[in-house]
């Protein structure tokens, strides 16, 4: 099978590329699930927009701040110079931001930002966006879309890829040989016991990454959302309490039901907190309280939150709800250039798989989607630079070797140990190095 742009995902990241190559180039979206079962679709917060330039140093200090000061400054001047286009597209979409009154975007505030620059979707602005992105992209006569297709791995030769090799619904193993493949797979948080993530996404990029030494970046560098409702079913997926909550004035109080931080911290500081108050607690939990919220706000900004809890039994409009820290956002991951392309020839990554530097140590709240979107697009229009069919490096014939992708579970296996393993191995240098 061969095509010529491969992108693997189809969260914002991916479907946002896709949508920016050239209409004349024959493009495949494989995603490893459903279509819409991406984290994209998961994100409740919002997406961060510079209002005007008298925000810019604001914005740009809070995200370095959140970062640890350890973010690449080029990209993050990028990525905040860039939204206001992202946004315009997004609208362009039929993307539906709330609106004030007199029908201008309404923002609101979460952790970590000094101002209110974050445009929203009841609680569900990832669905919202990335499901007009799927709707617009589906409309490409150019693009398909191969959903429960999964990357094995990538085909690869003298450090120019030529493809991926996959595997179907059907079971089937084969190549999909491509002048340039995109990897837009997602973060790690299916290794984690407790995740804001969908469980099958695993990591897939940065094992393959890892196989093949390109260069990645700041793998253990992985971020734990300081609110999601608490559950005794660990397996299951944890349900995230959106940042704008406390963004909106809700409180964390300790076992006593007393106060006991500022709620409004960058997510790794307000994730320590937490830790140290459920220790001196004895408890798995803290609760989390909306009441200083006008129930018109809760109803109208967090529908979606209001459903879930009360289908867990927690009436957020009458009570306190147990929350506890859990794996949310990977800031690492394979390291790119401004215009996401790797270490490898023909090869670029995007969204939670990349890694351009903007989020450093810790990403600010509802900066994802849109570093996703920035950097997508960026990718695009530098494929779209190179002519096509010109200087590619002949296939790499594919026989026997199939063979070792029989055993799926194995290698599903082994990639994870290859990750956490060089995490664990980066954790104990940073250890090190700070003594």
């Amino acid at each position: 099978m061969k095509t010529d742009i491969l992108v693997v995902g189809s969260g914002c990241a991916g479907l946002y590329c896709a949508m920016h190559l050239p209409t004349n180039r024959e493009i495949l979206i494989i995603t490893k699930d459903k279509e819409d079962c991406s984290d994209s679709f998961l994100a409740q917060g919002g997406i961060c927009m510079l209002k005007d330039e008298s925000d810019y140093d604001s914005y740009f200090n809070d995200t370095m701040r959140a970062g640890h000061f350890e973010n690449n400054p080029e990209s993050v001047e990028i990525m905040i110079r860039s939204s206001k286009d992202v946004v315009e597209d997004l609208i362009g979409y039929g993307v539906d931001f709330q609106r004030e009154s007199d029908g201008s975007l309404c923002f609101t505030r979460e952790g970590g930002h000094s101002d209110k620059r974050i445009l929203f979707h009841e609680d569900i602005t990832g669905k919202e966006i990335t499901g007009k992105l799927l709707a617009e992209a589906k409309r490409h006569s150019n693009i398909k879309i191969a959903e429960y297709c999964t990357m094995l791995d990538i085909i690869s030769e003298e450090n120019v890829c030529q493809g991926a090799i996959v595997k179907n619904k059907e079971g089937e193993i084969f190549p999909i040989y491509a002048e340039v493949t995109v990897l837009a797979c997602g973060g790690i948080g299916g290794l984690y016991r407790h995740t804001t993530n969908y469980r099958h996404l695993t990591g897939d990029g940065v094992a393959v990454a890892l196989r093949h030494g390109i260069s990645l970046e700041h793998i253990n560098y992985v971020q734990i959302h300081p609110t999601t409702l608490y559950t005794e079913h660990t397996e299951e997926k944890s349900f995230l309490i959106s940042e704008s909550v406390r963004g909106e004035g809700a409180v964390l109080y300790n076992a006593k039901k007393e106060r006991f931080v500022d709620e409004l911290l960058p997510r790794d500081v307000l994730t320590k907190k937490i830790y140290e108050q459920m220790e001196n607690d004895g408890a798995p939990f803290v609760w989390l309280s909306m009441e200083h919220i006008p129930r018109e706000e809760i109803m109208s900004h967090f529908p979606n939150i209001v459903r879930h809890c009360r289908k867990h039994g927690y009436d957020v409009l009458q009570e306190c709800i147990p929350v506890v820290p859990a794996q949310h956002y990977f800031m690492g991951g394979i390291k790119v250039d401004m215009h996401s392309k790797t270490s490898m020839e023909r090869l670029y990554a995007v969204g939670e798989t990349a890694c351009n530097g903007v989020h450093g140590k810790n990403r600010l709240a509802s900066n994802s989607l849109l570093e996703s979107l920035v950097f997508a697009r960026r990718a695009a229009d530098k494929i779209s630079e190179k002519p096509f069919g010109a200087n590619n490096a002949p296939r790499k014939e594919l026989g026997a070797e199939l063979n070792a992708y029989q055993n799926g579970e194995a290698l599903a296996q082994q990639y994870k140990k290859d990750i956490l393993d060089e995490i664990e191995r980066l954790n104990k240098l940073c250890m090190i190095q700070s003594q």
